[in-house]
């Protein structure tokens, strides 16, 4: 049964239903009334509230300079407000108009969160003063008493709700309660703590901490798998405003308040509202190169900028593709205090039903069926993990989970993905809870072609068992050298352990399908391999194709060579090449065909990531075997030169420089420039009508940095004919 809806959410009194006494508390924007006087009956004539002890001011210590927000390392969050992690002490001070008598005074602090506090809900938390603190539980305890001032010691609990609280005094006088009226001054942000051996969270090296946590700066990994690429991401999560954007999403994602001190339950929402498929979540995805009244996926350079327009506009921010959704989710883990990084799969398999293999039809002449052929191979897809235990399934599943913000599948439903235990993933126990079937496929796809024959036999030429998941990376900690971590995902290619844990991944019901209705004879006598030249966006280029005849016999190969312009998820845009030949095969011998690919063939057609596809059959004329191979690949697309002009000291000006060359033999038109830095500046934004053909473009900026040490510049420039141009910078901003 689902919940009745009210579309007017602004009457006072939500409606109730039968099952409960209260309506469902599910935003921390919201608040309730609290009385400033609760009178235990009729208050006699002659009571005076001041004959007791009375709050006269409360200092929460919420500078970044002071004690709380550096131990609890959240002194880089530009919020003016106490930001805390929980299950660690913090410091307040509250000034009364007399000395504290601890004899005949009671007080006691309330701390609140959204419209309906309940105790046994997290969301209403009364801590009286005690003696001694542990992270299990909420206490407070008196660590200093001088004149009208005491200086208190507050321990939050280690599972409590994340998000903002507010606080308030309470006095007890015979005659009823006495609080401090609402204050928001004193509201505290309760983030969740890596630090914390008892928190969910907890991660035990201080250098993984940094990067995976503190770290605002981050690198997607692009490309294809013969040619990565790399770019610099701002995450941001401490920009003026993005914590309350990120509280605001899981408001958004009407995420109970009482499940929010749950790392898993916040990734599972998450994963639904980072992507505005079924609940116009944060970002609108788009992959058919077409991005009118919108900016281009590949023009973001960071989070910031999507998450407060986001805020602001409640709309989805048009338009994303897997990296900003990745950025983005990136973003909202670790301003939460969620350790996370962002992760590329290269060869990425999108197997749309899930049976652990990607079908290519071939047609007679040996060639790529588009009709019949339904799942593709993406160059790359990126997606997330997030650190944390996982009490919901068996011992050994902790660690980092993969989730998934670009929407590709639904899952119970939503567009969402995880989180999905990755030790899970590598032994192939797919049963666990969520989606580990489909990220499992993500990496561990069997490439199949296989043609109908005249009479309706299937017959498969080739199986390609190594094609998907080759290499699976991430940035490294603290440096910005490259890790693999394909070992995280699975077993040795090959390895008695990677063929179990595929035995396990479909004994626990992972579709793979059998082969008793095809036919399947590998070619042993001829081996095919082809080789791509590498070349910048603009020039020509060859493709080399390569045969080696082991057996005694000649042959005559009838080859193919397609050449397809594809979106960087493998779906095919146009074939702009189309060549075929007779290859005459000695015995015992290797031969080698060039096919020239010029820049006239592909430059009107090219999309976003400058990516080609390329299929070559050959069909071996004496025994009507095929031969089949296929590989995607990259052109160089030229880079963004950033440079900057005298000293770089906080709080005082400094000059920053973007230059651009146009590599290609047309005119840019209605070009767009961004850069950003955290920081250092906030995203700014120029436009240029016209880049003429081999001109350069020189772009000043004057900005004044906030911070100092290592910073990163990250820039990018956007046209229709050309996209994917970054250029970045590392400065070193000095201290005033």
């Amino acid at each position: 049964m689902s919940e009745p809806t009210s579309t007017n959410k602004e009457k006072k009194k939500p409606p109730l239903n039968g099952r409960r006494a209260l309506p469902s508390d599910n935003s921390n924007a919201e608040e309730n009334e609290v009385p400033e006087m609760d009178a235990f009956g009729l208050i006699p004539r002659g009571f005076n509230p001041k004959d007791y002890l009375q709050v006269v001011d409360i200092h929460m210590f919420k500078e970044p300079y002071e004690i709380n927000k550096q131990q609890h390392h959240t002194d880089k969050y530009y919020n003016p407000k106490l930001i805390v992690r929980r299950g660690q002490p913090f410091q307040i001070q509250i000034n009364f108009n007399r000395p504290y008598k601890p004899e005949t005074d009671q007080f006691w602090l309330e701390y609140l969160i959204g419209r309906y506090p309940q105790p046994n809900k997290g969301t209403y938390i009364p801590i009286l003063v005690g003696d001694v603190l542990k992270p299990e539980d909420w206490g407070a305890k008196i660590t200093h008493r001088e004149n009208n001032s005491i200086r208190l010691s507050i321990m939050s609990s280690a599972t409590c709700i994340v998000g903002k609280f507010r606080l308030y005094v309470a006095v007890w006088t015979p005659f009823g309660i006495i609080r401090t009226h609402r204050n928001p001054a004193t509201d505290t942000y309760i983030l969740f703590n890596p630090w914390c051996q008892q928190d969910a969270v907890y991660l035990d090296d201080e250098k993984e901490r940094e990067e995976y946590v503190l770290n605002d700066v981050g690198i997607v990994y692009h490309g294809n798998i013969d040619e990565i690429k790399l770019r610099s991401w701002s995450y941001g999560q401490f920009e003026e405003n993005i914590l309350d954007a990120c509280l605001f999403l899981m408001d958004k994602a009407e995420l109970e308040l009482s499940g929010r001190g749950n790392p898993i339950k916040i990734c599972r929402v998450a994963s639904a509202v980072i992507n505005s498929r079924d609940d116009n979540g944060v970002v609108a995805g788009s992959w058919d190169n077409t991005y009118t009244y919108g900016v281009a996926p590949s023009a973001w350079t960071g989070s910031v900028d999507i998450l407060l327009e986001y805020y602001s506009s409640k709309q989805p921010v048009r338009y994303g593709q897997c990296w900003v959704f990745a950025g983005v989710f990136n973003t909202f883990l670790r301003c939460l205090g969620i350790p996370a990084r962002l992760i590329t799969n290269y060869s990425s398999a999108h197997d749309n039903n899930a049976n652990l293999q990607l079908d290519f039809f071939l047609d007679d002449e040996g060639q790529v069926d588009a009709k019949l052929t339904k799942d593709s191979i993406w160059n790359y897809h990126c997606w997330n993990e997030a650190w944390m235990t996982r009490p919901d399934l068996p011992v050994g599943f902790g660690g980092w989970q993969a989730v998934d913000g670009t929407p590709q599948e639904t899952s119970d439903g939503m567009y969402r993905c995880g989180p999905a235990s990755v030790q899970a993933i590598k032994h192939g126990h797919v049963c666990f809870q969520f989606d580990a079937p489909f990220v499992f496929a993500e990496v561990n796809s069997d490439v199949v072609y296989s043609r109908r024959e005249k009479n309706g036999v299937q017959v498969i030429e080739k199986i390609d068992t190594t094609h998907i998941g080759k290499l699976i990376v991430t940035k490294g900690v603290g440096s910005d050298e490259m890790v693999e971590i394909t070992e995280e995902y699975k077993f040795q290619e090959g390895s008695e352990e990677e063929r179990l844990a595929l035995e396990t991944a479909v004994m626990y019901g992972v579709k793979k399908q059998t082969a008793q209705d095809t036919t399947y004879q590998p070619q042993r006598d001829v081996e095919m391999d082809f080789q791509v030249q590498k070349a910048v966006l603009g020039s020509d280029f060859k493709v080399t194709i390569t045969f080696r005849n082991k057996s005694r016999n000649s042959y005559t190969a009838t080859t193919y060579l397609s050449g397809n312009i594809v979106f960087y998820t493998g779906v095919t845009k146009n074939e702009f090449k189309k060549h075929s030949f007779s290859a005459k095969l000695e015995p015992l011998l290797s031969s080698a065909f060039d096919v020239t690919i010029t820049s006239s063939e592909y430059l009107s057609d090219l999309l976003d990531q400058a990516s080609f596809h390329f299929f070559v059959t050959a069909r071996i004329n004496e025994t009507g075997k095929i031969l089949a191979m296929q590989k995607a690949t990259v052109l160089e697309i030229p880079t963004l030169r950033i440079k900057t002009k005298g000293e770089m000291v906080a709080d005082k000006e400094m000059s920053v420089t973007v230059e651009f060359t146009n590599p290609l033999k047309q005119t840019l038109e209605d070009v767009t420039l961004r850069l950003e830095g955290p920081g250092v500046l906030r995203t700014m934004k120029k436009e240029f009508r016209q880049i003429p053909a081999n001109s350069t473009l020189i772009w000043e900026v004057k900005c004044i940095p906030k911070r100092p040490g290592l910073r990163k510049l990250i820039a990018s420039l956007n046209c229709d004919a050309l996209r994917h141009v970054y250029g970045e910078l590392s400065i070193q901003i000095q201290k005033p």
